[in-house]
């Protein structure tokens, strides 16, 4: 479920304000659902949030809402409206009105207010009675823009808002549901998306005690014990070993056994760390390796060796982690022998499970941010230290979404290098998998299905609680 909604519905409702969330997630017949809720309701006010392969469905709900009804203010915030305000604003700071601030003035067209950045309280200001164009909870400098002790005394996520029974996640056959303990990544991987957007960029931490409430809150209230941490990267807190002894202790205090997963930086890893996450009840990592080449971990900035890697790999397995290897291919200079080198470490490592894919030039991301037009719609990055180059096709994400997290054999690659085609990298990435995959004995993930709204919501008319009327009221979407 989305977290940064909830949390921000969490802070509208402390605050007094009356607030439905129409859940969307994996509903195929989603615009359905939105004209169904728009005909029958009071409500004026919606907020949407959107990564940015969710933009072109997002562009469908508002185009909804605004059919039936054309005076409501519609709010946009999320991933994809923080990452292009933050290229805008980087292009801004040169002098230039480049594509970002091009999609930018877009999402201005399609919606009536757009925050970037925290929206915890920028969802204030967005809420007011002439509310400006763009809120940026993006700026360190603003009061809106959370720092630790902030962050720290934000209510929970309002996950009362939502069917929560409806969400179908395991942790080693455990019932889990998701949760976020810090924001932030301070790495600059070239392919990483928010690398100029400090509310992605600069850590915010709580405290262990706070990660630690939650935990039992989720424990207490739904009865699970399966805990999925979507922290960037959990070991680059330097009181993780510190949270994971007070995990340890709330499951010795209460006689049960948690299942943890999480993501975590290769090269921090350490024995303390791995011995404290097993006795906290992680049993699977997330780690972004990317490849197996260190000609590709040199042109992505991804400070982390091969070495490193693999040293993270022994480290894992010593302490009866399990590992997620999470790999990508399309990275300036990358060749057909670099992505050769990512298969042959795969099979040297053996991780329990891996994924690879064709990566995206986001907005936000250094790749998008830092190219060139060296072509009528295409766009081309150069690592300054080999001059190793990426090229990408232009993509209109308000439309297109098929580049995100293809299933084999359908893949769409916008990007190539001067040694791949597109298609010589679609193919490569299918090869790599297919050949993984059948080495390692690891079966291809079950594709996910949609489901229709009266399934998922138990009933085919409005429920009861969306017809509620008040002077301060608010959706979010």
């Amino acid at each position: 479920m989305s977290l940064g909604i909830l949390r921000i519905a969490a802070v509208l409702e402390n605050a007094g304000y009356s607030v439905d969330v129409l859940d969307l997630s994996g509903v195929e017949n989603y615009e359905e659902v939105v004209r169904d809720y728009a005909t029958a309701t009071s409500i004026r006010i919606f907020g949407l949030t959107a990564t940015t392969p969710q933009i072109p469905a997002a562009g469908k709900v508002q185009a909804v809402i605004r059919a039936h009804l054309p005076h409501a203010r519609i709010i946009l915030g999320g991933p994809h409206t923080t990452l292009v305000h933050s290229a805008a604003k980087k292009e801004s700071k040169r002098g230039t009105m480049g594509r970002a601030t091009e999609a930018l003035q877009q999402l201005q067209q399609l919606y009536d207010v757009l925050v970037a950045g925290d929206g915890e309280l920028a969802i204030f200001e967005a809420l007011g009675e002439h509310p400006p164009k763009i809120v940026d909870g993006d700026n360190p400098q603003s009061e809106i823009f959370l720092t630790n002790a902030m962050l720290n005394d934000l209510p929970l996520p309002a996950r009362h808002l939502v069917d929560v029974d409806s969400y179908h996640y395991t942790i080693d056959n455990v019932p889990a549901l998701s949760m976020i303990a810090q924001l932030g990544c301070p790495f600059g991987c070239g392919f990483c998306g928010g690398r100029s957007s400090p509310s992605l960029r600069r850590i915010r931490t709580r405290t262990s005690d706070s990660v630690v409430k939650e935990i039992v809150h989720l424990y207490d209230q739904y009865g699970v014990r399966g805990f999925m941490l979507y922290d960037d990267e959990l070991n680059v807190n330097p009181k993780m070993v510190e949270l994971m002894t007070l995990i340890s202790k709330a499951q010795q205090d209460r006689g049960v056994e948690f299942r943890l997963r999480g993501f975590i930086k290769a090269e921090l890893f350490t024995d303390e760390q791995a011995e404290a996450m097993y006795q906290a009840g992680f049993r699977w990592l997330l780690i972004g390796f990317e490849s197996g080449s260190e000609r590709i971990l040199t042109n992505i900035q991804k400070r982390a060796s091969l070495a490193d890697n693999t040293r993270c790999m022994d480290i894992a397995k010593r302490h009866g982690l399990k590992v997620k290897a999470l790999m990508s291919v399309g990275h300036p200079g990358e060749t057909e022998d670099t992505i050769k080198e990512t298969r042959d470490w795969l099979k040297l490592v053996k991780p329990d499970d891996f994924d690879s894919t064709v990566i995206t030039t986001y907005p936000g991301t250094p790749y998008f941010d830092e190219a060139e037009e060296t072509s009528p719609g295409i766009w081309t990055y150069t690592y300054h230290k080999t001059g190793d180059r990426l090229h990408s096709v232009e993509v209109n994400y308000n439309e297109t979404a098929e580049y995100y997290k293809g299933i084999p054999g359908e893949y769409t690659s916008f990007v190539y290098t001067d040694f791949l085609s597109a298609n010589d990298l679609v193919r490569l990435r299918d090869e790599l998998e297919a050949d993984v995959r059948s080495f390692l004995h690891i079966p291809y993930p079950e594709a996910s299905a949609g489901v229709s709204y009266e399934h998922s919501m138990g009933q085919g008319s409005i429920p009861e609680h969306f017809l509620r009327s008040s002077s301060q009221q608010t959706t979010v979407n």
